[in-house]
């Protein structure tokens, strides 16, 4: 009689180990849009996800929650597969993604990152409301818990679903482009959010396009194009060699990574 092992980390992954990505293939319509990612991530780091247009950024963390098939390969999320470590992760989509004309408040939206430890269907208390409404405290915007969100600015609502995030006390954070459009007092509560995450020992995964803000926003950094083109510390990773494996020939872009680095290639 066959009998099935239980689900474990292989000896390359310690549980410790927030996220461990195993031979990783995703393809739509039998073409690929990642191809062989493996990489674990170490814990209490900001990690930026960088890299051009259709190189698989957002699919890599959609794929990381289940939102998206799989090829091939493996996840896991300390040490076990998402389905069975949910409450330990948080996720601001792109505000793109969303239909802010559902008609719900912004404590509402907040509150639903709860559910987890609320339990669909049962009633949402005092206690609830508070966590939710802390959490709204935390992005800024205590003042327009009552707001409907289609009535909120793009920045506004982008602190909504930080907040949401955060509400679920979460031990990892996956962020898609959440400076996207968004206004310059955003950017700056978003850094600080960021680092306070950091701070409690919290590690965040932030897809990210602005070249010049790199090295101010990452300590670790991920490079893809398809591929993991390279990954490891900001300090290390972010050269003109690296950038230039992974963007091409996209002379703005470089030029403006130029600019980031202090003009000097490395």
């Amino acid at each position: 009689m066959h009998i099935e092992e239980p689900t474990r980390p292989t000896p390359d992954h310690a549980p410790s180990c927030p996220l461990a990505i195993d031979d990783l293939t995703v393809a739509y319509r039998r073409k690929p849009v990642l191809w062989d990612v493996d990489i674990d991530i170490p814990e209490g780091k900001l990690v930026g996800i960088v890299g051009p247009n259709g190189a698989g950024k957002s699919t890599l963390i959609k794929a990381c929650l289940g939102l998206v098939p799989q090829t091939s390969g493996r996840i896991l999320i300390y040490g076990k597969p998402y389905a069975q470590q949910r409450k330990y992760v948080g996720y601001v989509p792109q505000r793109e993604s969303v239909d802010w004309d559902f008609p719900v408040s912004a404590l509402d939206v907040v509150t639903m990152g709860l559910y987890g430890g609320i339990g669909w269907f049962k009633p949402v208390r005092s206690k609830h409301t508070e966590q939710a409404m802390h959490a709204l405290e935390q992005v800024g915007i205590p003042d327009l818990a009552h707001r409907q969100i289609s009535q909120l600015s793009g920045g506004q609502q982008q602190r909504v679903f930080l907040a949401r995030a955060l509400a679920q006390q979460a031990r990892l954070y996956f962020m898609d482009e959440p400076f996207a459009a968004v206004d310059a007092a955003t950017e700056r509560a978003i850094v600080n959010l960021l680092h306070e995450l950091k701070d409690q020992g919290k590690t965040c995964l932030v897809v990210h396009h602005d070249l010049s803000t790199v090295r101010d926003y990452f300590d670790w950094l991920i490079l893809l194009n398809m591929r993991v083109v390279a990954a490891g510390p900001t300090s290390d990773i972010y050269t003109m060699e690296n950038l230039q494996r992974t963007y091409g020939g996209r002379l703005l872009l470089l030029d403006e990574a130029a600019h980031a680095l202090g003009g000097a290639p490395r």
